[in-house]
């Protein structure tokens, strides 16, 4: 049986300790390795570990010996209560093995857990899992956390359920972080609000989010933005030492002064042309975008993007003019624009 959707969330909250066996697979690693945890904690509790009610079992250890999966399955422990047996990476190749010990599976086995990789559709280990009467099979896919997916982390983490503005920039923030990422911006969060009674607010977020490499063009896109043409100079040489390509920089000054063009374009003005954004924009870079789109105005924009348009084209052409003074021209130039 497979599961999608809101059926596969819930099982993650409360899977059926009945069923034979549950496979988990995906492309992120990380977030596979998150819902199969979360599955196990479920089916045996904090102590099933020290309780030897868990079974792990390594995929290069189930190739060199096959029956190890079925020793699990049918082994007696000396606690009580639900045991499990955890095959981790599992791949097509141990389809047979774990078909057999599937088939030989009865009521009061060992649950077995399974977790791989990306798998196809053709792939035989989901065949084995989905054809089985009694098992679910669980496709990870690169899709964003759902509402209900933060709202579980966050109760995890021991923080109350924030108001709508918070939980929007806690969305547009898991959709740009790996699983992992997002899960430790959470529990930084928590410790930063242990004893703080107030409502967790964006800003509060803003404080743990991590910081990307990101920051530093933005720091020469605020520069050029706000018509600083004088510090451009030390700020570029910097970020050039980092390995930054100028036609990366291209690449993000365009989608800046995209972003500004949008929010200026907006009949209502910036300040309802950004509320219309999504992701959405949050806290100080909100206010950032409003004022830069308020000043350079809609022409003024076009314009900046037509120059833009100009250079990433030379730099991506066969064009013998270096492409750090190519940039650093039309920055410059752009910079220079902002201050009419």
């Amino acid at each position: 049986m497979k599961l999608t959707g809101g059926a596969a969330a819930n099982y993650f909250r409360k899977p059926d300790p009945t069923h034979t066996a549950l496979l988990i697979f995906g492309a992120d690693p990380m977030r596979v390795a998150d819902k199969r945890q979360q599955a196990i904690l479920a089916l045996v509790g904090p102590q099933g570990e020290e309780e030897m009610r868990l079974t792990r079992i390594n995929a290069s250890d189930l190739r060199k010996d096959p029956a190890l999966l079925d020793d699990a399955i049918k082994a007696q422990g000396f606690f009580p209560g639900h045991r499990v047996a955890f095959v981790e990476d599992a791949t097509d190749g141990m389809a047979k093995v774990i078909d057999a010990a599937l088939s030989d599976w009865q009521q009061g086995d060992a649950q077995v857990v399974i977790s791989a990789g990306q798998l196809t559709a053709k792939s035989a280990l989901r065949k084995v899992v989905e054809g089985h009467r009694n098992a679910v099979a669980i496709g990870l896919y690169d899709d964003p956390p759902t509402i209900a997916d933060i709202e579980q982390a966050l109760a995890k983490t021991n923080i109350p359920q924030p108001d709508r503005d918070v939980m929007d920039a806690l969305m547009a923030l898991a959709a740009t972080l790996e699983p992992g990422d997002f899960r430790q911006t959470l529990e930084k969060v928590s410790l930063y609000k242990r004893g703080d009674d107030t409502a967790l607010t964006i800003a509060d977020i803003m404080a743990n989010a991590p910081q990307s490499a990101e920051v530093d063009v933005d720091d020469v896109l605020e520069i050029v933005a706000t018509g600083q043409a004088d510090k451009l100079g030390p700020l570029l040489r910097n970020l050039y030492a980092q390995g930054v390509a100028p036609v990366t920089l291209c690449i993000g000054a365009m989608r800046h002064f995209r972003l500004l063009h949008i929010v200026a374009s907006d009949p209502g003005g910036p300040a309802s042309g950004i509320g219309r954004l999504r992701p959405p924009v949050f806290g100080p870079r909100r206010d950032k975008i409003i004022r830069q789109a308020s000043h350079w105005g809609r022409d003024r924009l076009e314009r900046a993007l037509t120059a833009l348009t100009d250079v990433d084209l030379q730099l991506r052409s066969a064009n013998t003019a270096p492409p750090h003074a190519l940039m650093e021209r039309t920055l410059i130039r752009l910079a220079m624009m902002a201050r009419r």
